[in-house]
């Protein structure tokens, strides 16, 4: 039985690495690499990483760098179930094995960063903020990069299930952080 068991998952990590390589090849073969939309996922790489280096707030970076990383990670988690599940993937990946690198390292990242930031030392409302820029991102962002042919949907995922993922991941990232403020001002040994 264990044999069975094991040749059989042997055998459905060998589809998803068939069905990876057929998306490298469907990146060459279309040279993906030299069209315009691939030359806009790359500024959406680049352009806002260039932006964070130059405004963020360095008197507490570590504080806003960390809300960054557990937006980054969370949402990674999210699109890579999404990705695996087939709801949603990118027809024009910057590097065709991290499809969503792009949104998931950098953009949306980074758009909750300085969020997170103008809201720390004010009496702005981090929740409103960050959930009124949620519902931009999912209901004229992500039907924008839809409307380019830059993300693809499929199934019966809509942008409210978007906007569910996005919420969910700003009130993550968010009560993790705080967390860990708390932590450190707890057993901080300076005083």
């Amino acid at each position: 039985m264990e044999d069975i068991r094991l040749s059989r998952f042997d055998k459905i990590v060998e589809m998803g690495k068939e069905g990876q390589k057929a998306l490298n090849q469907y990146w060459w073969d279309y040279a993906l690499y030299t069209s315009f939309e691939y030359w806009l996922m790359v500024l959406f790489l680049v352009a806002p990483l260039v932006i964070l280096f130059l405004k963020v707030n360095k008197n507490k970076l570590f504080q806003i760098l960390f809300y960054g990383y557990s937006i980054h990670m969370s949402f990674g988690y999210h699109d890579l179930f999404g990705r695996n599940m087939g709801y949603w993937n990118y027809p024009f990946p910057v590097i065709p094995a991290l499809p969503g690198i792009t949104l998931d390292s950098s953009l949306i990242p980074i758009t909750f960063i300085f969020v997170y930031q103008s809201t720390l030392n004010s009496n702005k409302k981090y929740y409103l903020y960050a959930t009124m820029t949620a519902v931009f991102l999912s209901f004229v962002f992500k039907p924008m990069l839809v409307g380019l042919g830059l993300f693809r949907m499929y199934g019966s995922i809509n942008y409210f299930h978007l906007f569910l993922s996005y919420f969910s991941v700003l009130i993550f990232a968010k009560l993790t952080t705080d967390l860990f403020v708390w932590i450190k001002k707890r057993y901080s040994t300076t005083k």
